[in-house]
């Protein structure tokens, strides 16, 4: 079985419920709703899809549903790649967790919740990963802005002189070549 034959199998099996199927350079990725991501992802174990790659998150700002959550899985089996995804609606922001069928998904999807706010019902410890407990927001949102928002947090990452400046391990700033830069040349 390569990815297009999973990809097909995968869409007679939810029926209407795989809203599209695409390829795109070799690449197969099908679009399901959210009701039925769980029984899809459980479908793509049973083909032999037994390594969960990655699990992110996309925000859609203006589109409605506005998050969308993707897998990257593969199988060792058949060799070969395939990509699910579900629109996950803005109010709710939920999807069902797959902990269960790859362990691996514990981190991705405290990390998808940390930074889009998607939850994971289902998820054994959805707790921050990246950002302390606490923290207001949610930085990979497009409404988020560049340079950031103010919080509570003091700025000791910032503050003062880096402290490595100048010592053994730091090349020397200047227009020398970078040789006469390295920090051996000192001695």
């Amino acid at each position: 079985m390569d990815a297009n034959a999973a990809a097909k199998a995968l869409s007679a099996e939810l029926g209407e419920a795989a809203l599209s199927t695409v390829e795109f350079r070799g690449e197969h990725t099908v679009a399901v709703t959210l009701g039925s991501l769980r029984s899809a992802l459980e479908h793509c174990r049973g083909l032999g899809f037994d390594y969960l790659v990655d699990l992110s998150g996309a925000d859609h700002l203006g589109e409605d549903p506005r998050y969308e959550v993707i897998y990257e899985l593969y199988s060792y089996t058949h060799g070969c790649h395939l990509r699910v995804k579900a629109r996950v609606d803005e109010a709710e922001r939920e999807a069902p967790s797959v902990t269960d069928l790859w362990p691996t998904a514990d981190w991705h999807e405290r990390e998808a919740y940390d930074m889009f706010g998607i939850t994971f019902s289902g998820h054994p410890d959805l707790r921050r990963i990246l950002m302390w407990e606490g923290y207001p927001f949610y930085p990979l949102r497009k409404d988020f802005p560049l340079a950031g928002k103010a919080s509570e947090m003091p700025d000791v990452a910032s503050t003062g002189v880096a402290p490595l400046a100048g010592g053994p391990f730091v090349t020397s700033p200047s227009s020398a070549s970078t040789v006469h830069r390295e920090p051996r040349s000192r001695e």
